[in-house]
């Protein structure tokens, strides 16, 4: 292991910043996820969830995950191709089929794995997979057990997309893979000219939902909803461990193509099928989002109130359209030492450094909830702040 540990010290960035006090990841929290939570012993605000809908401690939702562990168990001990498949995993597929408007949809244990086992049995030798140069890591990873020829694109550059579409055989699969919502930026995908452009060179195009349900659309019914192109997307994939308050994801689209998956995808029929308890709470989610459109709104209002409040203090937060809100730092020292200076004035929130962002583009992500409120944002602004300005990151 001697050569091993020695190739491995050079990359040890963690190592340094633990040195340093500012290690950042795997702190641990003692309470619920809500906007407060236990942590260290204090209360920390919390803006590093990617709770939307702030259903995470809904009484609702806990009450049905612990009736499905009461009626079928803790697990299901299998693979869904076997022994593992539920009449709750059944029931959830219809809903969120019917919800993203396609015909038929495909549970997974979790979001990420959706993206890895769907790609890659799209295309084949002789296709091509091409993604915006900044899609989620999940994407990156299913394009790459994929045998087709991978293409990338400038990030929402629709001229660079055309040109990468028109390097394709034109009687080649060409499939198109972009997150609804970059999760780190917080900026949209431009769906309505991917479609025009799946128009003009016979493409297909997958759209990954997870920041977009719960959020944009009607009853939260994600991006593609939002700009009215759904008929025009092929698939559409989601997570439960978002707006939805629970983990697993899924995969919908035409009922031959998800048929496909269902004896194909890998990692679905070699995994073991998401428990009861998370599958019970992911429907009630979905339930509440349905019928509580006050709670969507409510979202919006806390998220262009927060936007302003950022804008007006001058921070550099992007083209973000999104209750996600990138505060830019550029230096990933910086970035480490600012989190840390937050977590102290009791603010949670995210640093993001390569591979997760550009070297030059290192930020902190606010991210925030439906239930936040006016004062919880103003404290975040005024103690975010006071912290950029001491390091000089703004004025």
């Amino acid at each position: 292991m001697g050569l091993l540990q020695d190739k491995l010290a050079k990359y040890d960035l963690p190592q340094q910043y633990m040195a340093m006090g500012v290690y950042p990841y795997f702190r641990t929290i003692d309470s619920h996820q809500d906007t407060e939570v236990l942590m260290d012993g204090k209360k920390v605000l919390m803006f590093g969830s990617n709770a939307y809908t702030g259903l995470t401690y809904d009484k609702r939702i806990i009450e049905a995950a612990k009736a499905a562990t009461d009626k079928y168990g803790t697990g299901c001990a299998g693979s869904r191709l076997l022994n593992g498949t539920l009449d709750i995993h059944v029931e959830l597929e219809k809903e969120l089929a019917e919800f993203v408007g396609k015909d038929d949809a495909l549970c997974f244990s979790t979001g990420f794995t959706v993206n890895e086992g769907v790609i890659p049995q799209l295309t084949g030798r002789n296709d091509y997979i091409i993604c915006d140069d900044r899609v989620h890591a999940s994407i990156v990873d299913g394009r790459r057990l994929s045998f087709s020829t991978q293409l990338k694109y400038k990030h929402n550059d629709m001229a660079d997309l055309e040109k990468e579409l028109q390097k394709c055989e034109p009687d080649a699969i060409k499939l198109i893979v972009v997150d609804s919502v970059f999760s780190m930026e917080g900026d949209l995908a431009n769906l309505p000219e991917i479609v025009r452009l799946k128009k003009k060179y016979n493409a297909s195009i997958m759209v990954d939902e997870a920041h977009g349900l719960g959020v944009f659309g009607k009853q939260g019914r994600g991006v593609c909803d939002h700009f009215g192109v759904t008929d025009d997307i092929d698939l559409i994939m989601g997570t439960f461990s978002k707006s939805l308050a629970s983990i697993g994801g899924f995969v919908a689209g035409d009922a031959s193509v998800i048929n496909w998956l269902r004896h194909n995808a890998r990692s679905y029929i070699f995994q073991a099928s998401n428990t009861p308890a998370a599958t019970a709470a992911a429907r009630e989610a979905l339930h509440i989002i349905m019928n509580e459109p006050e709670r969507q709104q409510r979202l919006w209002d806390i998220t262009n109130y927060a936007l302003k409040k950022f804008r007006d203090a001058g921070f550099e937060i992007g083209e973000t359209e999104s209750p996600i809100i990138p505060l830019y730092v550029r230096d990933a020292e910086k970035t480490f030492i600012v989190t840390k200076m937050a977590f102290d004035e009791g603010i949670f929130i995210n640093p993001v450094i390569p591979p997760a962002c550009a070297p030059q583009d290192t930020l902190v992500r606010v991210a925030l909830m439906a239930t936040h409120t006016k004062q919880q944002v103003d404290y975040a602004v005024e103690k975010l702040t006071k912290c950029f300005r001491e390091l000089g990151v703004i004025e």
